[in-house]
Parts: C-alpha cells; sequence; structure tokens
C-alpha cells in the first residue's frame, strides 16, 4: 500500500488524473464548492441582495445540507483514490465504537467541563450563574441527538476527520496537520456569519471563531490519536462542544460579556488544552505510525498511541 506521505500521488489507472494527483487540494475545494454553493445564495437573501427573502424553512434546510459537503467531497476522493474498498472503510468509521470508556467520559463530560471552566474565568461570568441545571439536563439528549445528525458533526467529520487529517498528519506532522486543518475548517464556515442564524459577523467574533476552532482541532487530533480514528468518537466530541457551548452555557452565565462575545468561553477553554496537549504530548499529540499501511488506514486500525 502507499502511505498518506504519498497522498498526493495517483494510486491506480482508475484513479489518474487532476483530482486524484492532489486529493487534499481537491478535496477542500469540492467541501467548499458543496456547501458554500447552498450557503450563499441564503447569505445574499438574508444581506438584501436578493430581491426576496428565503422561508425559514428553507434557510433551515438548506444550512443543514451544506453542513454535508465535507462528507460529500470525502466519498468523492476517496473513492477516486481508493476505490470501493476505500469507501467501505471509511464507512466502517461510523460505527467504530470500540475505544476505552476514558474516551467516551472525556468527550460527554470534559469536552463540557473546559467549556464552564472557560466560563468561570470571564470577569462577570460567575456572577450571573443561573441555577437552570435540572431543565437544560432533561433537554439535553434530545437537543445532543439533534446536533448530532443535524448540526454539523455527522456531515462534516467523515470530511474533516475522516479524510483530511491522516493525510495532513502524514505529510505534515499532527501538529502542522491540525492548524491546517483548524483554519480550513473554520474558513469554510464564513457564510455563515452573514446567515443572519449565526454569530454576528463582527471582526473580534471571526478572530475568535477561527482561533478556537484550531484550538478544538488539536484537541480532537489528540483524541483522533488514542480512538483509533473512530469516525463515531470525533462525531460525538463535535456533537458535544456544539450542544453544550450552545444549549447549556449560554444560559448558565448569561454575563452583559458572554451575550457581546459568546465565544469567549470555548476560546479560553479550548487554548488553554490546546496549550496544555502540545506541550505534554511535545507536540504529537498522540500519533505515531511505524507503518506505511497504518497511516494509510488511519481509522480503522492505523494509528498507535503515545
Amino acid at each position: 500500500m502507499t502511505s498518506v506521505d504519498n497522498a498526493d500521488q495517483p494510486r491506480s489507472p482508475a484513479s489518474r488524473g487532476v483530482l486524484a494527483k492532489h486529493p487534499l487540494t481537491s478535496f477542500f475545494v469540492i467541501a467548499y464548492a458543496v456547501s458554500w454553493l447552498i450557503e450563499v445564495p441564503i447569505v445574499l437573501s438574508a444581506t438584501g441582495v436578493l430581491p426576496f427573502t428565503l422561508p425559514r424553512p428553507v434557510i433551515t434546510i438548506g444550512i443543514v445540507a451544506a453542513t454535508f459537503g465535507p462528507t460529500v467531497s470525502a466519498l468523492i476522493m476517496t473513492g477516486l483514490t481508493e476505490g470501493k474498498v476505500g469507501i467501505g472503510r471509511l464507512l466502517r468509521r461510523y460505527v467504530q465504537w470500540r475505544a476505552g470508556l476514558r474516551w467516551y467520559l472525556f468527550v460527554l463530560l470534559g469536552i463540557p467541563a473546559i467549556v464552564i471552566l472557560g466560563a468561570i474565568v470571564v470577569p462577570g461570568a460567575l456572577a450571573s450563574f443561573q441555577p437552570l441545571i435540572v431543565p437544560l439536563l432533561v433537554g439535553y439528549p434530545l437537543a445532543f441527538a439533534t446536533t448530532f445528525l443535524l448540526g454539523g458533526p455527522l456531515g462534516e467529520e467523515p470530511g474533516w476527520r475522516g479524510f483530511a487529517l491522516p493525510r495532513l498528519q502524514g505529510r505534515n506532522g499532527p501538529l502542522v496537520g491540525s492548524l491546517i486543518l483548524g483554519v480550513l475548517w473554520a474558513f469554510w464556515h464564513l457564510p455563515l456569519f452573514w446567515s443572519g442564524v449565526w454569530t454576528p459577523p463582527t471582526a473580534p467574533n471571526i478572530v475568535m471563531f477561527v482561533v478556537m476552532i484550531t484550538a478544538l482541532t488539536i484537541i480532537m487530533t489528540w483524541v483522533f490519536n488514542h480512538v483509533n480514528g473512530s469516525l463515531l468518537i470525533m462525531m460525538l466530541t463535535h456533537a458535544s462542544f456544539n450542544t453544550f457551548a450552545n444549549k447549556v452555557e449560554a444560559p448558565l452565565f448569561p454575563a452583559p460579556i458572554l451575550n457581546e462575545y459568546g465565544l469567549l468561553p470555548v476560546l479560553i477553554g479550548f487554548t488553554v488544552t490546546a496549550i496544555v496537549l502540545i506541550i505534554a504530548t511535545r507536540g504529537r499529540l498522540g500519533y505515531k505510525s511505524s507503518r506505511p499501511e497504518q497511516v494509510e488506514q488511519a481509522g480503522s486500525q492505523g494509528m498507535q498511541r503515545r
């Protein structure tokens, strides 16, 4: 087999062509194109450029559909570079559930704890605490399931962590690969800032979002490398962050500063955690490949832990 270090080389006669010769570049171009082709009309409608306003249900359906751009791209590029065998391997990672209990605990409890710790250090946040824990917990499972299916994890992770991360790690190393993926993942969200249903498109919000997503990517790479590339765990991590930050953290800490800069808690929590992981692992983030085929099959049996 060919290692991911050579991922920009064609693998077979069937995969010859511009896309297969440059799989990473092609993956990101297709992922952006699919998602932005859906989101740009929504933005043009919301900003008054179009002479009509799209109905709210159409906007909601469009935004949900756009989250599957990375998955569409991953399936196309995996088919071109690895054929049906590669697609089957990618799909099996959706249900790859075997991982230590500590990783499920980190994903489901650790990620929320990081967000809470990030919130309580923001001036005025702790004093604004609202004890709404019971009603929030009652609705949390449904919110989590909805977010998992429709809020990004299911549509994005097969692309970002299923296709791109193993190749970026193999070519650039885990830290640099994570930085590249984090920035590209963050900028993929850009149209949403002007969609009318997301964080206001101020310069501080955009900068905080890019830094926060990059820090989260480093954390997710560390988890990815310890759960043998399980996409299920990656989707759960993504859903845990999205659900807790949006549905729990904001109601618990309605401080004025957080109403204006709602990304501060996750920015602080994830950035500090990412720095600690970089120092503790010396930038390896749990990644160590010993055989070429291990790198190529990252996710099924391809990642070794440090």
